[in-house]
């Protein structure tokens, strides 16, 4: 018998029936209060995929690229930037849609466009900072780092200089987004200590 964890898909699969078996154990009404936690959860698994990627670039791939002799650089833009670059930018867009989700059914989506200066209080403002910055962020990623990752990677046609350029601006979006990942973070996970 083949070892599941060997493939990728398998491994996934089981990864989805463990996480069932673990709903059905909860004994879950299927009400609000679920609905909200699971969406909450599918928010936390996006963005640990989409920070974990910006941090894979920042602290992994472009070090390493730096370091790579020219020769080689022309295989991770082929075979990994790319893969790397989709799974990026549309967790970014599943973060913010299951946050969004999320902040509706729990009753707090109003207080978070405010930053909780309707009076709602400080976890709202926290939240609600978290929030924005992450909205910046996935804009950054969809109008900066996407369009010109397509030029400095060659997926679209441009000329050296341009690519030069578009690798550079890509790189600064991206180090942007990293600089702004610390405090969003900080700000979503101590909501709940902020009252």
């Amino acid at each position: 018998m083949k070892n599941p964890l060997a493939s990728l898909h398998p491994t996934l699969m089981l990864g989805l029936v463990l996480t069932i078996l673990l709903v059905f154990l909860g004994a879950p009404a299927f009400d609000q209060a679920f609905w909200a936690g699971f969406f909450r959860w599918a928010h936390v698994l996006a963005g640990l995929l989409w920070v974990g990627l910006l941090y894979y670039f920042n602290l992994v791939q472009i070090p390493a690229l730096a370091a790579m002799p020219e020769e080689n650089r022309p295989v991770v833009a082929r075979f990994v930037a790319p893969k790397a670059l989709f799974w990026f930018r549309w967790s970014a867009v599943a973060t913010v849609v299951l946050g969004l989700v999320t902040a509706m059914l729990s009753g707090y989506l109003p207080a978070l466009w405010t930053l909780g200066l309707d009076g709602s209080g400080p976890r709202h403002t926290m939240i609600g900072i978290g929030m924005w910055m992450a909205l910046i962020m996935a804009v950054n990623v969809w109008l900066v780092i996407w369009p010109n990752q397509k030029k400095a990677l060659g997926i679209v046609p441009a000329e050296p200089a341009q690519k030069q350029r578009a690798a550079r601006t890509a790189l600064l979006a991206g180090r942007f987004n990293l600089l702004l990942s610390f405090a969003m973070l900080y700000a979503m996970v101590m909501a709940k200590s902020a009252g």
